[in-house]
């Protein structure tokens, strides 16, 4: 006895399942899509930065000028 749904009541139980999810609305999506894009930028800077002062100490610490 196999417990494996046929492709077609996949299907149907996979169309079920859909409906029953809740799509965020245009306006949603597209205030969360700005908020990443921000964070995204925000943390490239960020890192940017770090990575600038890490280098002028090591090369401080190094002795390597520049």
């Amino acid at each position: 006895m196999s417990s494996r749904a046929t492709p077609i009541e996949f299907l149907r139980q996979v169309r079920q399942e859909v409906s029953k999810v809740t799509w965020p609305s245009r306006r949603e999506t597209i205030t969360s899509t700005i908020m990443v894009i921000l964070m995204v930028v925000f943390m490239a800077l960020f890192f940017l930065m770090v990575d600038q002062v890490l280098s002028i100490g090591i090369r401080a610490v190094l002795g390597l000028g520049g």
